[in-house]
C-alpha cells in the first residue's frame, strides 16, 4: 500500500471518490470493479445482493401467481374421485413435464434478442401457422379459464350470501358486471392485484392446512379408483399452466439472466408443493365427499372463509387473464374495435349456455381446457426449442437437452391425455 496524495478521477462513483479520500489512498479504477476487491464497509456488494435476490424472487413469484389459479379449487375433488395417489402421481408426472416445458420456452426466450409473446416466437420459428395454432390454444385456454370463473364465482358467492346454489347464475352474472365495469375503466394498475393475491392465497393456505391436519383420516387417502386414472389429468395439467408468463420473466429478470432458469424451477416448485398441500388435507378430512368446487365442501364460519379463499382466488386471475386476452387482441390481432365483444360478451354468451343447459360443470370446463389448450401448446413449445438451437440469434445462459425422441415422447403424452380427456 502506497499512501500519497489523492488525485481526482473523472468517471469514479462518489462511493468510490470517497473511500479514496477517505484512505488518502490512490487507487486505480480498474481495481474497484475487480471482483477480488472488496469495499472496506461491504455496503456496495450487499446492496448489489439484495438487489440481485429481490429480482429473482420477484421474477419466480410472477411464474407463481401466474400458475396458481382456479385450478387448486379442482384438485381436491378429481383427487378424492380417483384416489389420493392417482392424483398426486399425475401431479408429479405432469409437474415434471411441465418444469421442461418452462425452461424449453426460456431457452427460447434466451436465443433471441427480442422479447415477443408466445404467438411472436412461434411465428419467428415456426412459422405463420405455428403462430395461428398458439393464439388459438391460448384463446381457448383463457375462455375456458374464464368460463370456469364465472361457474365457481357464481356458486361460492351464492353459497356465501344465501346459503345455497339456487342463486349461483345471477350472482354470476352480478360477478361479470362488477369485473367488466373495472375492466372498461382502465384500471390497469390493478393488475398487480395478482401479485398480493398470491401472498394472501398463500397465507391462507398454510393456515388452513395447520388448522385441519388434527382432523385427517389417513384411511381416506388410500381409497383408489383404477377406473378413473385419467380422471385427474385435465385439471391437473389446467393448474399446472403458467407458461404464458415466461417472457415476462425474461424481461423482468433483465441483465441478470443467468437466474432465469432458477426462478422458473423455483416459480414451478411452489405451487406444486401447496397443491399437495391442499389436496392431502381436503381428501384427508372429508374423503370423497368434496364438491367440485373445494371451497363449497364445508359450512360454517370456517366454511364462509374458505369460500372467501376461492372468491378472491377467481377474483384475481379473472382480471388478470381478461386483461391477458386484451392484450392478444391488440398486439396480436391489431383491432381494438372487438375487443369488448371478445373479452367480455363471448364469456358471459358461454356461460349462460353452459348454465341454463347444464352443458358442462366446473371440472369438465377446466379439464378440456387444461388437455387442449395445455397440450397443443406444450407441443409447440417443444418445437419451438428444437428449432431455435438451430437458428437462435444468440447465446442463452442456459440450455436444456431436446431431440425428437424426446419431442415425440412428450406429444403423445399430450395427444393422449386430450383424446381421454375428450372420450
Amino acid at each position: 500500500m502506497f499512501i500519497i496524495k489523492y488525485i481526482e478521477k473523472p468517471g469514479r462513483s462518489r462511493f468510490e471518490s470517497w473511500q479514496a479520500r477517505f484512505m488518502r489512498i490512490r487507487i486505480p479504477p480498474g481495481l474497484l470493479l475487480s471482483q477480488n476487491f472488496k469495499p472496506i464497509f461491504g455496503i456496495k456488494n450487499k446492496k448489489e445482493m439484495m438487489n440481485k435476490r429481490r429480482k429473482f424472487l420477484s421474477t419466480a413469484f410472477i411464474l407463481t401467481g401466474t400458475i396458481i389459479g382456479a385450478g387448486i379449487l379442482g384438485l381436491p375433488h378429481v383427487f378424492a374421485e380417483s384416489g389420493f395417489f392417482i392424483g398426486l402421481f399425475w401431479l408429479v408426472f405432469l409437474g415434471v413435464i411441465i418444469i421442461f416445458i418452462n425452461l424449453y420456452i426460456g431457452e427460447v426466450t434466451l436465443r433471441t434478442k427480442d422479447t415477443h409473446q408466445l404467438p411472436g416466437y412461434s411465428e419467428k420459428y415456426l412459422g405463420l401457422w405455428g403462430k395461428r395454432i398458439m393464439f388459438l390454444a391460448l384463446i381457448f385456454g383463457i375462455y375456458s379459464a374464464l368460463l370456469a370463473y364465472l361457474i365457481g364465482e357464481g356458486q361460492s358467492l351464492s353459497k356465501l350470501f344465501s346459503g345455497g346454489l339456487e342463486y349461483s347464475l345471477l350472482f354470476g352474472v352480478g360477478f361479470w358486471i362488477i369485473m367488466t365495469t373495472l375492466l372498461q375503466g382502465g384500471l390497469k394498475r390493478l393488475k398487480n392485484i395478482e401479485y398480493w393475491g398470491v401472498i394472501v392465497i398463500i397465507f391462507i393456505i398454510f393456515i388452513v392446512f395447520f388448522l385441519l391436519i388434527p382432523g385427517v383420516k389417513l384411511e381416506n387417502t388410500t381409497y383408489l379408483n383404477v377406473s378413473k386414472l385419467f380422471f385427474p389429468y385435465g385439471v391437473v395439467l389446467f393448474a399446472l399452466l403458467g407458461f404464458t408468463s415466461i417472457p415476462e420473466l425474461r424481461r423482468v429478470i433483465g441483465k441478470d439472466r443467468k437466474l432465469l432458469k432458477k426462478a422458473i424451477l423455483l416459480g414451478t416448485l411452489v405451487p406444486i408443493f401447496l397443491y399437495i398441500m391442499f389436496s392431502f388435507i381436503f381428501v384427508g378430512v372429508l374423503g370423497r365427499n368434496i364438491s367440485e368446487v373445494a371451497t363449497l365442501s364445508f359450512g360454517g364460519i370456517f366454511g364462509n372463509i374458505l369460500l372467501l379463499l376461492g372468491i378472491f382466488t377467481m377474483m384475481t386471475s379473472f382480471f388478470v387473464l381478461s386483461f391477458s386476452l386484451k392484450d392478444y387482441f391488440v398486439f396480436d390481432l391489431k383491432n381494438r374495435k372487438i375487443l369488448f365483444f371478445f373479452v367480455s360478451i363471448v364469456p358471459l354468451v358461454l356461460y349462460f349456455l353452459v348454465s341454463f343447459f347444464n352443458l358442462i360443470g366446473f371440472i369438465t370446463v377446466l379439464g378440456i381446457g387444461g388437455a387442449i389448450s395445455g397440450g397443443v401448446a406444450g407441443i409447440l413449445i417443444l418445437l419451438m426449442n428444437i428449432k431455435a438451437k438451430k437458428n437462435g440469434e444468440r447465446k442463452p445462459e442456459y440450455s436444456i437437452p431436446i431431440n425428437w425422441f424426446i419431442i415425440g415422447v412428450l406429444s403423445l403424452i399430450f395427444l393422449a391425455g386430450i383424446f381421454f380427456e375428450l372420450f
